[in-house]
């Protein structure tokens, strides 16, 4: 983020390409803010929870107990592929998940490091804040939605609308990803190794799509951008951090960026709006 090298003072505005954003903290300081009930947890210090006979809110409250004792990894057994386990963790910790997950996995989740050794249905990681969640195996549509920060990563293929109305983070697809693959971001990044579906970057209004194969069209306003080398060493270490077996050098992907021209899209004329439309 732009400034970050320097001290930020209340109020001051980051220069940002599109709009500004205030900035009510100090950087130094990003640390000491938590949430209302955060507990200290020790990271060595281990359970296990058995998902079998566990609906998703039996499972959520079994977790923030654990927490409250200050159980810092835990490690969810059997889950079955049960819808919306793991939402609205607000705290540091160390969740793996043994199996696969249904629709609407992790979401809200604003710190833990999740890891996921199966699948995931719809809206994984809907509105993440931060943190890292890693899927081993494949994703399904509306992965990342309304991302806002930290990293998600799927080692596998992941479905459509990959990162739709993204605000912020990086979303990292090992395999392929489906049709209208970052429609409206408004922020944030889209790496994908592989091929992207019909209708990449519909309408995205800012942020960066990275591609190692190649789109099968792009939607309204995404155009290819240059890369650059910051951009490439950039690319380059988030892969290897990932721990995602590339076959496409950094240097090798294509930049996707916002063409801007529907920044200002309700004051054209009827005409130019079919014509963008068109």
């Amino acid at each position: 983020m732009a400034g970050l090298e320097k001290k930020v003072t209340a109020f001051q505005d980051e220069n940002l390409s599109g709009r500004s954003q205030k900035l009510f903290f100090e950087v130094t300081e990003e640390e000491n803010f938590t949430y209302y009930g955060n507990h200290d947890v020790d990271f060595n210090k281990r359970t296990e929870i058995d998902c079998k006979d566990l609906d998703g809110k039996e499972l959520n409250q079994k977790v923030r107990n654990a927490l409250l004792k200050g159980y810092g990894s835990i490690v969810i057994k059997n889950p079955g592929a049960k819808h919306a386990l793991g939402v609205g963790i607000l705290n540091k910790l160390n969740l793996i998940f043994e199996g696969s997950l249904g629709y609407f996995g992790v979401g809200c989740i604003d710190g833990p490091t999740v890891r996921i050794n199966g699948r995931v249905g719809w809206s994984c990681a809907e509105n993440m804040m931060s943190g890292k969640v890693v899927v081993e195996n494949n994703a399904g549509s509306c992965f990342g939605a309304a991302l806002r920060g930290g990293d998600l990563i799927c080692k596998g293929d992941a479905g459509a609308r990959t990162g739709i109305d993204m605000k912020g983070g990086t979303i990292l697809v090992g395999g392929n990803a489906g049709a209208y693959t970052g429609f409206m971001m408004q922020r944030g990044r889209i790496i994908v190794c592989g091929n992207v579906s019909a209708n990449m970057g519909d309408s995205m209004y800012d942020g960066i799509i990275f591609v190692g194969g190649e789109p099968r069209s792009l939607g309204t306003d995404c155009v290819e951008g240059e890369m650059n080398d910051h951009e490439i060493r950039w690319l380059e270490q988030k892969i290897k951090n990932a721990e995602i077996d590339c076959k496409v050098p950094a240097s090798k992907f294509k930049k996707y960026v916002a063409g801007r021209m529907l920044w200002n899209y309700d004051n054209l004329e009827p005409a130019e709006k079919k014509g963008i439309l068109g």
